[in-house]
């Protein structure tokens, strides 16, 4: 009876419910319920009246809809919150928010128990726990993360939330501090706006909060022992985060404004640089913190391809936590690193990057262990209004289908905004995966500050204009409670306002003293010194440890034949035996033997699109894995390779910034087909090619591109190699289409030794159907005793180079098509000259071949591209300039075309043909 008087009104009839099903099956309760039903009988002396079936379900409908309404504002309270600091519209709310949706009355809830709703916070029944509920997932802050799929996250993430364990006072936060921190950002962008009326800076203001959140990130990382963090961001906001977090000077960024007659870097008037605006800079810093180290922040360039930053930052991330100095696999500790990437709120969901960086993020070889992505939601593009720019509720939508919870903040409410960045920052610890702050709040201005937004948002900007700064509202919360005046608070806006015009009026009247470059101009002739011969007995020992296989590993018996093919391969040190595969693995292994790490990812990468590299071994009775690089024994450093997912300007931007970060290592990127580069072209145009000259980034990222035309259509034939030339100047790249296996070795040895010498990209057209070609095998003696050479002269006209009337030029693939050709042993008038590096060119040996043919009465560049693709367009300038008229200059390729190749096999021959007729007929009329 004692057990019974426990339980009142609806907790009565639930717990009867139970019991009658206790009755009926013991086994449908749990253990613990029916030890207490065993001793215990419902009263029967009418003490207590024990309620019909009915009223039984109608009070058992009052638990059940409670606890689908807690459910609901823990799920859909986000769409209720209070996060547009304007409020411009009314949150769009959802109806399982309301009690009556689930059958409820506000005295419903009052007679339930504040238990019910699992609450932590103390509550006397279930209609102040709801009221709790709502405080917390429909105030100031949205949680959004019902599309979770583990359990365990969601669960951390509820309980921060409700125990508001990251919330002040919970978690201190000194309330000066932060009036302080708000003060410099508000007084910084207030200075430039006042002193440089009209000048682009892309102000914060309207996102205030951010600088402070960056802050409090950055101290937990301190207190967690990163020791790298990366911060990737577009222009708005740009400049008061290098004021605030990276500590850049304002003198520095002051004077960069007045850009004195534009002499900002009068010394850097170098090969090739030419610099960037101030809003696209870079810089870092270090703190300490309890690491070993010191912790270093750094944020790199961004060009206005807003969201190209993201696959950058991540491959620096990836670099800055690997540890790649010793043989084998590379290690990776998340707990190193943390990357942080600002958004916009309209490039978010609207540049395919971001999801293609996004992708990256579980992927093995690519994770970073978790990116803090903070979106700077202004609530508008340039003129773009929201719901103009996305086909979703949320900027952060996109964020869903990678199952990242996202956190939605108004960023006018200060406290709430460090308990989201604390929030972040600790998830992002305990999970070592991605978190998504929605920061909502506007912009004080136009796109940019010459720009006048009131034309497109009238109704907005009336309302930013009466709106008071998140200075002003922390100063009214802290006069409110006491903690200090407003009066104090605008001394310190006033104080700060002329320190920085004591900085302004300090500066010289003319520019500052040069500035050296960070990257001096590398020593001339580097790459022509480098030596890449290596003794023939270490090839043939690296040849034998990279067909060594695990005891009881078995592969596929067609490439076992392979194998066994390469095991003899050196009995002659004359013979063409070598591959193209082949002196590529040796080329690594030699490498590695060197100490240079490498990382080599791409499209099908691992065993190759032409079924050529098998860099990954399977069993095929276990699926076992063997890579043979990571486990030569000459190795000195370790040896990655990835498949990357099918994507372009993601992966290559990836693997750019690991080169940037990690500088002493090879990287390499492989395209399944060369024209797959084509959706890469932002990361190529504003990284790859000109990165140094804006921001002296040094990378020596390789990219391979098969290219060649065989027939295969218009998509499968080219690597876009004029692209590439076209953006060729100052010495930024290297560019080279090679002929033989031996070139490619040591082509590859050359860029790794000029890793730390001469940093450049190398761009390789590599071949398809030549892979497997004999005419392309080299000799063990050729890798052992050869050189790079930029420019290989025909091997025939040795014995007679007066009969030479014509000399053809040529690159790559053409070449091997010309030897095939039954004319080429019958024209010993004819000249088949390579030019195997394409830029730099190599004019000196180029003129000097074509001094050698004394009665040479006309030179032609033969290409199987358009006229209008392939080399010609750049290369004839300098072809020009090299004759000085001498001798005629003559083109022979396709016709000019939109397409750059035919759709048909039948086609291309009758293409093809005509080239090589045309290549092999002296007196034809040539256009040029």
């Amino acid at each position: 009876m004692n057990f019974w008087r426990e339980f009142h009104g609806p907790n009565a009839g639930y717990v009867l419910e139970l019991y009658e099903r206790y009755r009926n099956d013991p086994s449908s309760v749990d253990a613990a319920t029916r030890e207490a039903f065993a001793g215990w009988r419902p009263p029967e002396d009418g003490n207590r009246q024990i309620p019909a079936t009915s009223a039984v379900t109608a009070e058992t409908d009052k638990v059940m809809g409670a606890v689908n309404l807690a459910t609901a504002i823990r799920e859909y309270g986000h769409l209720a919150s209070k996060i547009d600091p304007l409020g411009l519209a009314n949150p769009p709310g959802d109806p399982s928010l309301h009690p009556s949706a689930h059958g409820l009355h506000d005295d419903d809830l009052r007679f339930l128990p504040a238990s019910l709703i699992g609450n932590p916070t103390a509550a006397d029944n279930a209609y102040e726990a709801i009221a709790q509920l709502r405080e917390i997932y429909s105030s100031t802050i949205g949680y959004d993360y019902d599309h979770l799929r583990l359990p365990d996250e969601r669960a951390w993430l509820r309980e921060a939330a409700e125990s508001r364990r990251f919330r002040p006072p919970n978690d201190p936060l000194d309330p000066v501090r932060l009036l302080e921190q708000l003060t410099k950002v508000e007084a910084f962008e207030h200075f430039l706006h006042r002193i440089f009326p009209g000048k682009t800076r892309f102000s914060v203001e309207g996102l205030d909060m951010m600088v402070p959140m960056l802050d409090i990130i950055l101290g937990e990382s301190v207190d967690a022992g990163i020791y790298t963090i990366l911060i990737g961001m577009a222009h708005r906001g740009r400049l008061n985060v290098l004021a605030h977090i990276l500590n850049k000077s304002y003198a520095e960024i002051l004077q960069e404004f007045r850009d004195t007659a534009g002499e900002e870097h009068p010394a850097r008037d170098y090969l090739g640089w030419t610099g960037d605006v101030k809003y696209h800079a870079g810089a870092s810093r270090s703190l300490n913190g309890n690491n070993p180290v010191d912790l270093v922040v750094i944020m790199p360039p961004n060009p206005s391809h807003l969201e190209h930053v993201n696959p950058i930052i991540a491959g620096m991330a990836r670099a800055a936590g690997t540890t790649a100095d010793k043989p084998g696999r590379p290690y990776f500790d998340p707990r190193a690193i943390l990357p942080v990437v600002i958004h916009g709120d309209a490039a978010f969901p609207g540049q395919g990057i971001v999801a293609e960086t996004l992708n990256l993020q579980r992927l093995r070889g690519y994770r970073v262990g978790g990116t803090i992505h903070i979106i700077a939601n202004n609530q508008v593009g340039f003129t773009t209004s929201q719901w103009e720019g996305r086909s979703m509720l949320y900027a952060s939508d996109l964020a869903k289908g990678f199952k990242m919870p996202i956190v939605h903040v108004n960023a006018d409410d200060p406290e709430a905004c460090v308990e989201v960045a604390r929030l972040a920052s600790a998830y992002r610890q305990k999970f070592h995966t991605d978190f998504v702050i929605d920061l909502v709040g506007y912009r004080r201005y136009g796109h940019n500050e010459g720009d006048e937004p009131r034309f497109t948002q009238p109704q907005m900007y009336e309302r930013i204009d009466e709106h008071p700064t998140a200075r002003k509202l922390w100063t009214a919360t802290l006069a409110g409670r006491g903690v200090l005046t407003t009066e104090r608070s605008e001394q310190l806006f006033q104080q700060q306002l002329d320190t920085l015009n004591q900085i302004y009026q300090s500066l010289p009247s003319e520019p500052a003293a040069a500035l050296e470059p960070q990257l001096p101009p590398p020593p001339g002739g580097a790459a022509r010194g480098v030596q890449t011969d290596l003794p023939a007995d270490l090839l043939v020992e690296l040849n034998k440890e990279l067909l060594r296989l695990p005891e009881n590993f078995t592969i596929s018996k067609k490439l076992a034949r392979t194998f066994e093919r390469r095991h003899d391969m050196f009995a002659d040190p004359d013979a063409t035996t070598v591959d193209w595969a082949t002196a590529e693995a040796l080329a690594f292994a030699s490498i590695l033997a060197e100490g240079t790490a490498i990382r080599l990812t791409g499209e099908d990468v691992e065993r190759g699109t032409f079924s050529q590299r098998h860099a990954v071994l399977r069993d095929e009775t276990t699926g076992a894995i063997h890579i043979p690089l990571q486990h030569i024994p000459q190795a000195q450093a370790a040896f990655e390779v990835r498949n990357s997912p099918l994507s372009e300007a993601g992966t290559i931007g990836f693997e750019y910034g690991y080169s940037i970060q990690a500088p002493e290592r090879l990287v390499l990127w492989e395209a399944q087909y060369g024209d797959f580069i084509n959706t890469a072209q932002a990361i190529i145009d504003e990284y790859v090619t000109s990165g140094n000259a804006k921001w002296e980034l040094a990378s020596s990222l390789v990219l391979l591109l098969p290219h060649g035309y065989e027939g295969q259509g218009p998509d499968h034939s080219t690597g876009r190699l004029e692209r590439f030339l076209q953006s060729a100047a100052e010495t930024n790249i290297r560019i080279a289409n090679a002929t033989t296996a031996a070139q490619y070795f040591h082509l590859l040895r050359r860029q790794a030794a000029l890793l730390t010498i001469d940093p450049l990209p190398l761009i390789i057209m590599t071949p398809k159907s030549l892979l497997r070609n004999p005419k392309v095998f080299s000799s063990l003696r050729d890798l052992a005793e050869g050189q790079w050479q930029p420019v290989i002269d025909d091997p025939r006209t040795v014995a007679d180079r007066d009969a030479v009337r014509r000399i053809i030029l040529c690159s790559g693939k053409i070449y091997i098509d010309m030897i095939s050709d039954p004319r080429h042993a019958e024209r010993t008038d004819l000249a088949l000259v390579r030019v195997e590096q394409l830029y730099p060119l190599e004019t000196r040996a180029l003129a000097e071949i074509i001094a050698s043919y004394p009665n040479a009465a006309e030179v032609v560049w033969l290409q199987e591209e358009p006229a209008n693709a392939g080399a010609w367009d750049t290369i004839h300038q300098r072809l020009r300039h090299l004759l000085d008229g001498a001798l005629p200059l003559r083109l022979i390729a396709r016709p000019r075309r939109a397409a750059p190749a035919e759709g048909s096999m039948g086609m291309h021959v009758l293409s093809q043909t005509t080239l090589l007729d045309r290549a092999y007929e002296l007196h034809e009329e040539v256009t040029t």
